[in-house]
């Protein structure tokens, strides 16, 4: 096997003004819920899957017991705006340079279907188990605030403190090079699980940027199960709270204990 394997499923493809969507696995999974959300309900055609020994040494074993080798995979969406150019996948690079290598096979790929604007979707945590609407946003181009912001996009002095970190970030960073205008769109999660509320509300964006209407009832469905989770995790948390610093209870005490 190649380092980088690619399958081509489909040739000769005509694109409208195609823009590249990125939502491979991170944060919350936010980004890879997204991207996965518009190729299912555009019914979008796959264009090709890319396999690389950069990725985790695994297969995935679906529900017929039939395995399969873990991969990214490229898909078009068509609306009337644009054509979106979707990358989603089971992973990303398990190693640096990895990172590095199928980046620029995804920008070349961007640069051979005519691709001018990149997004990439992932989550920013929080380290908190409460909800947030807001859509945190980074780009390689200032000229790209002012239009976000009208999407609903916020943009904070020097965050993500940290950066951004994997192709979300990589891309921007690199497609600068190639003169490709690039924004990283970040759901605010908790970091803690997958995160279909923090999808929900990157969604709404990505709807009004590229003016389509999308189906969110699966993803409200997913929301609701989550949210059953975190009340219990809360609630938990509080417990934990309330019960008694163990380091300042003296031993005479530990008689009333268990």
């Amino acid at each position: 096997m190649k380092e980088i394997e690619v399958i081509r499923v489909k040739e000769d493809v005509q694109l409208n003004n195609p823009v590249l969507i990125v939502g491979l696995p991170g944060v919350g999974h936010v980004g890879k819920l997204v991207a996965e959300h518009l190729v299912e309900e555009l019914e979008a055609e796959k264009l090709l899957e890319i396999y690389s020994h950069h990725f985790p040494p695994q297969v995935l074993v679906d529900e017929n017991s039939e395995i399969q080798l873990v991969n990214n995979e490229v898909f078009i969406c068509h609306t009337e705006k644009n054509d979106i150019v979707a990358l989603i996948g089971d992973h990303q690079s398990s190693s640096t340079e990895g990172h590095y290598k199928l980046c620029t096979l995804y920008l070349d790929l961007a640069m051979e279907l005519g691709v001018k604007r990149i997004y990439t979707l992932g989550g920013f945590p929080t380290g908190q188990l409460t909800y947030s609407d807001e859509v945190l946003g980074a780009v390689n181009n200032i000229e790209l605030v002012e239009e976000l912001k009208e999407y609903g996009v916020t943009f904070k002095e020097n965050e993500p403190g940290g950066g951004i970190v994997g192709a979300s970030g990589l891309l921007l960073g690199m497609s600068k090079f190639k003169n490709i205008d690039s924004a990283c769109l970040m759901g605010l999660t908790s970091g803690y699980l997958v995160d279909p509320k923090s999808a929900q509300s990157l969604l709404k964006v990505i709807c009004k940027i590229f003016d389509i209407d999308i189906d969110v009832g699966p993803l409200e469905e997913r929301a609701k199960e989550m949210e059953k989770i975190v009340a219990r995790l809360k609630e938990v948390e509080q417990q934990q709270k309330g019960m008694p610093d163990m380091s300042t209870v003296k031993d005479e005490d530990l008689r009333y204990i268990g």
